[in-house]
């Protein structure tokens, strides 16, 4: 029962990506779900490991970067209620590029590779939520590399503070600058010019 308390927010996540989902085609995935808990400071991914699970964070935080040159270069956050994995060495079987650390102590519901087949094989269903899943994953890596490559460093950590604002409250600042590219001084400086904006704008009210 304790683990099925556990299941749940999975399941919630599941039902809602496709709706149709029967509860014996549930019941089957649940039985293939393993729970982890990582602590903070410890990987659930190390760089030159395979990756053998997609996990699904029931609570916690992690980061996945690559390491250049001795220094991290943090691509994305994850947070509770979605997936992480590096799924490029999860499909080829391949040692990972990333490493996948946790910043605060997260607990993950996992099901491994050998059991993902398994269950499409069984389970008609997860073939179609394994594939949205994936398209929205591949729109938001698309998304990703273009604002990367059309966007300033200004406007993009103006949509940080917008549309993810739990980053900046949860996250180092140091940490911050290293998923927009730039030095924590850098970053410190468009934050002062964003305050001195944002007291002008209040000023002209």
């Amino acid at each position: 029962m304790e683990h099925q308390a556990k299941y749940q927010e999975l399941k919630t996540y599941y039902f809602g990506v496709l709706p149709t989902l029967t509860e014996d085609s549930w019941k089957i995935f649940e039985s293939l779900l393993s729970i982890r808990t990582i602590k903070k400071g410890d990987y659930l991914l190390r760089e030159g490991k395979i990756c053998n699970h997609v996990s699904f964070i029931n609570h916690g935080l992690l980061k996945i970067y690559y390491e250049v040159d001795g220094k991290e270069k943090i691509v994305a956050f994850f947070k509770e209620l979605t997936y992480c994995c590096d799924y490029a060495s999860f499909l080829m079987r391949e040692p990972a590029e990333t490493a996948i650390k946790a910043l605060e102590e997260t607990e993950v519901v996992e099901i491994n590779y050998e059991g993902l087949q398994h269950l499409y094989n069984l389970v008609p269903e997860a073939n179609m939520i394994g594939r949205r899943i994936a398209e929205n994953l591949f729109i938001d890596k698309c998304r990703n590399s273009s604002n990367n490559v059309t966007e300033s460093v200004e406007s993009k950590y103006q949509k940080v503070v917008t549309e993810t604002p739990w980053l900046i409250q949860r996250v180092p600042q140091y940490m911050i600058a290293s998923y927009l590219g730039i030095t924590p001084e850098a970053l410190s400086r468009i934050k002062a010019r964003n305050s001195k904006k944002t007291v002008v704008t209040a000023a002209q009210y």
